[in-house]
Order: structure tokens, then sequence, then C-alpha cells
């Protein structure tokens, strides 16, 4: 059997009771080790609070290679598959099962918190939150901007968007990877700051106004921690805020705002009627044109 366990978001104590009941149960232990990391806890004491002498870290170059091993094992013997998070916050996953049922591998997944519904504690509504998107790290030659469309469309029907900061755990450089040497860089976590930077160029690219220096937005760290911190601001304000340590995420505020979610994001502001006004002219700036029913000429077509 192979049990795809979702860990929570911080703390080796953040998995389920049953969770922990399979890992400990298990054979063999595998970490997911690319998409999150587990902010307050080192390996050894994941390996000390499971039981275990080993857990296995899995790169995406493993898991996305095959996992011949880890689904193999999975027909004699009981492997745990452990994800920070929420076993199906990244498509991967997805793609895993999938590749159990083509094997018919037995498996079970067991659900826990993750940042697309603790986002909830920044005070904005879930209910009104739009399509999620991800801000990879830029480099000189590449800067992809697919995710500003699905900003966009979440803005004209007045929903938040979720943006999810990237991270670079096991990474090579150009130099090494063309050279065939396995050396890997020092991990990398992208900063609330270097997030909004990158807003602000894809913005001034574009020029489409999905979003302007001034809209509004909630700067998420260290979520499900005891370092939890919340900080609100236009996207120009956050570019230089300092977020610390990591993990981060963002929220780019619809065009539609509830009394209660204003009344909750302004007690993280800096200054409380500076975003008020910056809200109240973001969303009078993204308001909808007013409805106009086709012509008969146009009926006709």
């Amino acid at each position: 059997m192979l049990y795809l366990i979702g860990l929570g978001l911080a703390y080796p104590s953040d998995i389920t009771v049953r969770g922990l009941e399979k890992v400990k149960q298990s054979k063999k232990v595998y970490l997911e080790h690319y998409t999150s990391i587990l902010m307050n806890a080192s390996l050894e004491e994941l390996c000390e609070f499971y039981g275990k002498d080993e857990v296995i870290l899995a790169d995406r170059e493993m898991v996305e290679g095959g996992c011949e091993e880890m689904i193999e094992a999975s027909l004699t013997e009981d492997v745990s598959f452990l994800v920070v998070g929420d076993v199906f916050g990244a498509t991967t996953h997805t793609d895993l099962i999938l590749r159990c049922k083509q094997r018919k591998v037995p498996f079970e997944v067991i659900h826990n918190a993750s940042v697309m519904n603790a986002a909830g504690a920044c005070g904005l509504q879930l209910y009104n939150f739009g399509q999620t998107i991800s801000m990879v790290f830029f480099t000189e030659t590449w800067k992809p901007d697919s995710w500003y469309n699905k900003v966009l469309e979440n803005r004209k029907i007045g929903l938040h968007t979720l943006v999810l900061l990237d991270i670079k755990v096991k990474e090579q450089s150009i130099e090494n990877m063309a050279r065939g040497r396995l050396i890997y860089e020092p991990p990398r976590y992208m900063s609330i700051q270097q997030c909004c930077e990158q807003l602000l160029e894809i913005e001034e690219i574009r020029g489409e106004k999905a979003y302007t220096k001034d809209t509004p937005c909630v700067a998420i760290s260290r979520l499900g921690s005891d370092k939890q911190a919340f900080k609100s601001g236009t996207i120009e304000q956050l570019a230089s805020y300092d977020s610390g340590e990591p993990l981060h995420t963002l929220v780019i505020l619809g065009r539609q705002t509830h009394d209660l979610e204003l009344d909750y994001i302004l007690e993280f502001a800096d200054d409380k009627e500076n975003l008020t006004e910056m809200l109240r002219k973001d969303q009078e700036y993204f308001k909808p044109l007013p409805w106009v029913p086709p012509s008969e000429d146009e009926m006709s077509d």
C-alpha cells in the first residue's frame, strides 16, 4: 500500500493522527522535497518524531521521473509518501496517483491543511478567491507571464488572486548542468519584495491593467508557524517590504472587497487611511463597464 500523507504547514506534530499511524507502520518513508518545505522541522527531527531511522528525500527528478522504486515497493509493503501541506496541493502528486492506478498499486490519501485553505487567516474570505497563480524566479532571458491573464480574469469578476511564490531547493547552475556536474546551488525562497517587483515589471511590459502599482495586496509570511505574519499594502509599497524568513505567499485583492474583509486587512496596514483610499481608487478604476443590450443588428448576426 502507498500512503500519500499531507503534513500540514509547519511542525512535525501538524500531521494527523491517522497519518502518523500510517507513517509508523510503513517500511519506507519518502518526503517530497521540492514543492514546499516544513518550516519548523529538520530531517533529523522528522525521523525522531516518526520513530524512523531514515526518511528518504524525494526531489522533483525522482517523483516526476517515475518513482519506480517507491511504486514497486508499495506492491509488497506499506510505503509512505509525505507532502508538506496537502497531497493535492501540486499537480505532480495527481500524476503519481494516476501512475499507481495504471500499475494497480493500492493507495490511500490522507489530507491535511495547506496554504490553499489556511490563506483565509489573512482575513480574506476563501469564497472570494479565484484562480491561483505561481510566481517563478525571473532570469535575464526568461520572464514568463502566462499567469497575467488569470489575474486579469479574477479581477474582472471581483475575485482575489492567491500568488504562490517560487522555491528552489535542488537547483543546478547552467554551467554545472552543461558540464554534467552534480553540484547544486544553495536553496532559494522568493520573498514578497521580489514577487512584487516582478509583478510591477510585467505590468509595465503588458500594460493591460490587470492591476496597478496601487492595487492593494496582503503579504502572508510563515503561515501556520509561531512566526506567522501579515502585512497589507499596495504592490508598490510591498515591493520594499522585508518579509523575513520564508515561506511567503501574496494575495492580490479583487475588485470587490467585503466590509468584514476590509476591517480585517486594515489591521495589517501601516497607514489605514492610505490603504482605504488606495482600495477605493483601485475598485473605482476597475469598476466594470455598465451592461449595454445588443443592438438589433448584433442580435440578427
